[in-house]
C-alpha cells in the first residue's frame, strides 16, 4: 500500500486539506503533537473520513495538554454527550491519561517534542514498544501514523509529493 498522497490528491475536500496542511508536516508545539496523537487514537477502528469530518471538533474539545490533563468526571460526561467528537469512553480516558503522561515527560525533558527527538534513532517496532509502555491506546498503527504525521518516521508522502521535503526530520 502506498502513502496517503495519491488518495488525498484526488480528493477536493477533507483529505486534501488534511494532507496539504498537516499530514507529514512538522508539529508546531507539544499541543500540536498531542492533537495529532489524539486524532490517530480517535481513528482506531473507524474510517478516516469520519474522523476528518470531526477533526476540528476533536481538536477544539481536545484542547491543550494542560487543559486535558485537568479533565475530570464532568468533562468526561460532557464529552460523551458531544456528537461532534468520537464518543468512545476508552479513547477519551486515553486522551486524559496521555495528556498527564505528556506533562510528566515535559517536566523531565523540557517538552514532549524533545522527548520524541531523544528517541529519533528508534526503528518503528522500538517506537511501538516505547509508546505502549508510556501511553494508552497506542497500538502499532496508531504509533506509526502519529510518528509519520509528525515527521518522526518516513513514509508520510510519496517521493513525487510537493510536501515530501518537509516530511522526515
Amino acid at each position: 500500500m502506498g502513502s496517503y498522497c495519491g488518495f488525498a490528491r484526488r480528493d477536493n475536500g477533507i483529505h486534501r486539506e488534511h494532507h496539504d496542511t498537516e499530514h507529514g508536516r512538522p508539529a508546531v508545539d507539544d499541543d500540536d503533537l498531542f492533537r495529532r496523537l489524539r486524532l490517530e487514537i480517535s481513528q482506531a477502528g473507524l474510517s478516516f473520513d469520519i474522523v476528518l469530518r470531526k477533526k476540528h471538533s476533536i481538536y477544539r474539545e481536545c484542547g491543550s495538554v494542560d487543559s486535558v490533563a485537568r479533565f475530570g468526571s464532568r468533562d468526561i460526561a460532557r464529552l460523551m454527550e458531544n456528537p461532534g467528537i468520537i464518543r468512545n469512553r476508552l479513547k477519551i480516558m486515553a486522551a486524559i491519561y496521555n495528556a498527564r503522561k505528556i506533562k510528566e515527560l515535559q517536566k523531565i525533558n523540557g517538552s514532549f517534542g524533545k522527548w520524541l527527538d531523544s528517541h529519533r534513532s528508534l526503528k518503528k517496532e522500538e517506537w511501538v514498544k516505547l509508546f505502549r509502555k508510556e501511553f494508552k491506546f497506542t497500538g502499532r498503527e496508531i504509533v506509526n501514523e502519529f510518528l509519520m504525521s509528525a515527521g518522526y518516521l518516513p513514509g508520510a508522502h510519496d517521493p513525487d509529493c510537493q510536501f515530501r521535503e518537509n516530511n522526515f526530520k
